[in-house]
């Protein structure tokens, strides 16, 4: 593993891997927040996934199939990570086992649990409930995060979100 790994830092701001751009590695979050944004034609942004502590981000879809990256990373706090070699991390997987089930069983849980529930939760729950659930899974996210990317995240407006913080404070 050391030889395909690389510790890096990050300032809030930066841009870690750009829309259109090759990504080839992905990135285990030490510490801070990063998210993965979408930019239409128009330039409108919206938010795919903010990524926490011991969260793994990146474009995987790009690194697997060597295509342009369809999104935005970028670093909404300082954030220390590990950058890792997409293409050797899958050479040594195919030889380590339990680097295997490890890498299996997260993308299970996260790329395929979590992103349905999420979806199901866009489709099914209002933004009270999602934004709800979202301090439950972490309580001090307002004061990490920007409120137009908590509500880009939530599918809502910064406004929307403005009143759902005002109604619960009641």
């Amino acid at each position: 593993m050391k030889s395909i790994i690389e510790f890096n830092t990050i300032k809030k701001g930066e841009i870690l891997l750009h829309n259109g751009a090759y990504s080839k590695n992905i990135y285990y979050i030490c510490k801070g927040v990063l998210r993965a944004y979408y930019t239409n034609t128009v330039g409108d942004v919206y938010t795919k996934n903010i990524f926490f502590e011991n969260d793994i981000a990146g474009s995987v879809v790009s690194a697997m199939l060597k295509k342009p990256s369809e999104f935005t990373l970028e670093a909404l706090e300082d954030t220390t990570l590990i950058s890792i070699n997409y293409r050797l991390y899958r050479d040594l997987i195919n030889q380590e086992y339990d680097l295997k089930e490890f890498y299996i069983a997260y993308l299970e849980k996260n790329w395929v649990i979590d992103k349905e529930q999420r979806e199901v939760s866009l489709v099914l729950e209002n933004a009270t409930e999602r934004y709800a659930k979202l301090r439950t899974e972490h309580p001090d996210i307002d004061n990490r995060i920007a409120q137009q990317h908590i509500a880009s995240h939530l599918g809502i407006t910064p406004t929307q979100l403005s009143r759902i913080r005002k109604e619960i404070k009641k």
